[in-house]
C-alpha cells in the first residue's frame, strides 16, 4: 500500500564511513529543496549497521558539512545502530514465515559454485546471484552446523517470498516536472538476497524499510544506481506490511571519467572544497541553480 499524507517526509541517509562528497551534497540539496517547496519535513538518517568501517569521527563531519551547505534538519538523528533490535524482529518475522533460510557459504565458495560459467546470471550490482547450496539443508543439518560454531549469515528464499506476496508489485516513481509512473518491481532479479551476515546483523536492504516505515519517510529521493534495489525493497516491505513511500531517482554525479562520485574512488570531499576555500553558495551553484534555499550562508 502506498502511504498519502498531508505533511511529506524527505530524508537524507549518508553512511558515517567516509567524508561526503559533491555526489551526497546533491542527494541532500535536493531532498532539502523539494521538502521546503513541499512545505514538509527533512530528516537526517546515520546509517551506520556496519559498525566496523563506520566511525564517529565521520559522522560529525556529515553534520559539520550539512550544516556548512546551510541545510538544516529535525533532531534527535535516527543512528542505525542504535535500532539493530528492530531490523531483528523484522528478520524474525520473514523466518516465522517460512521465508529466510541460513546461510554458511563463503563468498569465495559461491564464487568456486559458479566459476566456468560463463552464462550464470548476475544480480543488478553485478554479482553472480547465489547457487542455492545452503538453501535445502534440513533444519537439522542447519542446526548442527549452528551449533559446531559456523557462522551464518541469512537469506531470503526469494521463490517463497514472491508466492507470500501474491500479487504484482510496482511503486510510484516521481519524475522531472512532478511526472509521475508506476514502475514494475522486480526483486528477483535479486535472486536469494542476502538480509543478514556474521559481521552486519541486518543488510542495507533490511534496514531502510523499517527505518522508512518507523520514521515516516513520505518521499525516498536518491540515486539512480539504487533504482532497481527499491524492487527488493518493494517486496521486503509487502512481506512485513509497511507502507510504501514514493520514490524519486536522480542521475548520480561522475567525474571526468565517467565514473560515478563516490568514497571508494576518492573523489573529493567537501572537507577537501571547503579547504579550498570554495563557498556554500559556489557549491551550490556547480551542482544545481534549480535548487531553492531559504537563506544563503
Amino acid at each position: 500500500m502506498t502511504r498519502s499524507f498531508t505533511n511529506r517526509v524527505f530524508r537524507f541517509a549518508p553512511s558515517s564511513n567516509g567524508y561526503l562528497h559533491l555526489g551526497h551534497a546533491y542527494s541532500a540539496m535536493m531532498n532539502y529543496a523539494l521538502a521546503q517547496a513541499a512545505g514538509g519535513r527533512f530528516l537526517l538518517r546515520i546509517e551506520d549497521i556496519d559498525i566496523e568501517r563506520c566511525r564517529l569521527e565521520f559522522e560529525q563531519a556529515i553534520y559539520e558539512d550539512l550544516d556548512w551547505l546551510g541545510l538544516s534538519w529535525e533532531t534527535p538523528v535516527r543512528r542505525q545502530s542504535e535500532h539493530f533490535q528492530e531490523y531483528a524482529s523484522a528478520l524474525v518475522k520473514l523466518s516465522a514465515l517460512g521465508l529466510t533460510y541460513p546461510c554458511f557459504c563463503s563468498r569465495r565458495e559461491i564464487l568456486d559454485a559458479v566459476a566456468g560459467q560463463t552464462d550464470w546470471p548476475r544480480d543488478p550490482d553485478g554479482s553472480p546471484l547465489y547457487p542455492g547450496v545452503c538453501r535445502h539443508l534440513s533444519q537439522e543439518q542447519q542446526q548442527r552446523r549452528i551449533a559446531a560454531g559456523e557462522h551464518a549469515s541469512l537469506r531470503i528464499d526469494m521463490e517463497a517470498a514472491l508466492v507470500k506476496a501474491g500479487r504484482h508489485l510496482d511503486w510510484r516513481e516521481m519524475g522531472p516536472d512532478s511526472q509521475v509512473r508506476d514502475v514494475a518491481a522486480e526483486p528477483s532479479l535479486w535472486g536469494d538476497a542476502m538480509l543478514s551476515r556474521k559481521d552486519i546483523p541486518a543488510s542495507y536492504h533490511i534496514a531502510v524499510v523499517v527505518d522508512d516505515a518507523l520514521q515516516g519517510v513520505t518521499d525516498v529521493v536518491r540515486g539512480e544506481d539504487l533504482f532497481m534495489a527499491t524492487g527488493l525493497h518493494r517486496l521486503l516491505q509487502t512481506l512485513l506490511d509497511l507502507p510504501a513511500p514514493s520514490y524519486r531517482h536522480h542521475a548520480v554525479l561522475r567525474d571526468a571519467s565517467g565514473r560515478k562520485l563516490s568514497k571508494s574512488s576518492r573523489a573529493k570531499s567537501i572537507r577537501a572544497l571547503r579547504e579550498e576555500g570554495l563557498s556554500p553558495a559556489a557549491v551550490r551553484d556547480r551542482l544545481s541553480p534549480d535548487l531553492i534555499f531559504a537563506g544563503d550562508p
